[in-house]
């Protein structure tokens, strides 16, 4: 009943609202968020025609059946004397293992440019249960809410129920609306390893997010590539995009890709306080001033610049290449973008992305 009420107060067409909403009041002990995690991914997940429902979340309180799985104990137990009350019953196989990590683990923290085929596949299905929310803007409007703004209008409209007299206050807060989201991925051939995953990855948050995305690629010229991923199945749409993309793994011009994009998108799309996202190693071989002064005026243009780098995973790796040092002093965030824990970051940093300064977000590279 609790969670019925909550529907009065969040959208329920919002996965991540739900999600959040239903895990709080459904939720009582720690150790059950990941069984609560697992069962509201197999009852989102599109079923299939092997699908197996015996999941192993489910039975976890019943009486077991069969042996006992235990932990082995950390040091021997004493030896328990004979009752005749147990010898009545029959024996209890208990089997002691040791969990280790598994496989769903070791693919978070992999490299996807070290994956193999079916590893690449499982990455991508984890890809598309990935919860994407942008923290709004709040605009100067304002409505009914629970805000500190009396507002006298419905106070007074309210009082001529009572004759004039005022028992209650109405008040108002300030209405919010989502950030336009921005995508610019590098698609050169330095970056060859993790296009394909990283596409998938632009694909799920547009299908994810409720406000606009944009996404565009490049590598010798910029190409919009929104239209084509607005299509639901996910292989002819990225099938579009490359018939769309003629420059496939070709050379960095980055200065360049970004002055079209500002000459002829900005105004369209940077709007509304956009958080605008730029996937690239930085290896370029075009203008390096031309690059500053488009960075700098991409970053006047957007709310918050976030550089995702597939290489600053490397615990080895250092910002030498020439395209990221004139990059840097106009970043406000410089994050790897390399495994499917990094990307589990980015979203929990675009949900929080407003309660974050814009100082010291470099990290080890300030600007």
């Amino acid at each position: 009943m609790d969670l019925v009420s909550a529907l009065d107060h969040i959208e329920i067409g919002k996965k991540p609202d739900f999600f959040f909403a239903a895990r709080t009041l459904l939720v009582h002990e720690h150790e059950d968020l990941p069984l609560f995690d697992e069962a509201f991914e197999l009852f989102w997940r599109k079923p299939a025609e092997s699908w197996d429902l015996r999941w192993q979340g489910l039975t976890r309180r019943r009486q077991p059946s069969g042996p006992i799985v235990t932990h082995p104990p950390l040091k021997e137990a004493a030896p328990q004397t004979n009752d005749s009350s147990s010898t009545s019953k029959e024996p209890m196989t208990v089997i002691e293992v040791t969990r280790s990590y598994s496989d769903r683990e070791l693919l978070r923290h992999k490299n996807f440019a070290e994956m193999n085929v079916e590893e690449s596949d499982a990455v991508k299905q984890m890809m598309s249960h990935l919860l994407w929310k942008v923290s709004e803007r709040r605009t100067r409007r304002h409505r009914p809410g629970k805000g500190l703004l009396i507002d006298l209008r419905r106070t007074l409209r309210r009082s001529l129920r009572s004759e004039g007299e005022v028992f209650s206050w109405a008040y108002r807060e300030q209405k919010l609306k989502p950030r336009p989201l921005v995508v610019i991925a590098d698609i050169s051939g330095s970056m060859e390893r993790y296009t394909r995953l990283l596409l998938h990855f632009i694909y799920g948050m547009k299908a994810a997010l409720s406000q606009p995305v944009e996404a565009f690629v490049f590598s010798t010229r910029l190409t919009r590539i929104t239209r084509p991923l607005q299509i639901r199945d996910l292989d002819l749409a990225l099938k579009n995009v490359g018939e769309l993309v003629t420059d496939w793994a070709g050379g960095t011009r980055i200065g360049e890709s970004l002055k079209a994009f500002n000459f002829e998108w900005g105004r369209r799309v940077l709007g509304r306080g956009a958080v605008v996202l730029v996937i690239s190693d930085g290896w370029d071989r075009g203008d390096v001033e031309l690059l500053k002064r488009e960075m700098a005026r991409l970053k006047r243009n957007c709310h918050r610049l976030i550089w995702l780098n597939p290489l600053l995973g490397a615990p080895d790796y250092e910002p030498l290449t020439r395209g990221i040092q004139a990059a840097l002093p106009n970043i406000d965030n410089f994050l790897p973008v390399h495994n499917l824990a990094s990307l589990e970051d980015l979203a929990n940093r675009l949900a929080d992305i407003n309660r974050r300064s814009n100082g010291g977000n470099h990290a080890r590279y300030p600007a």
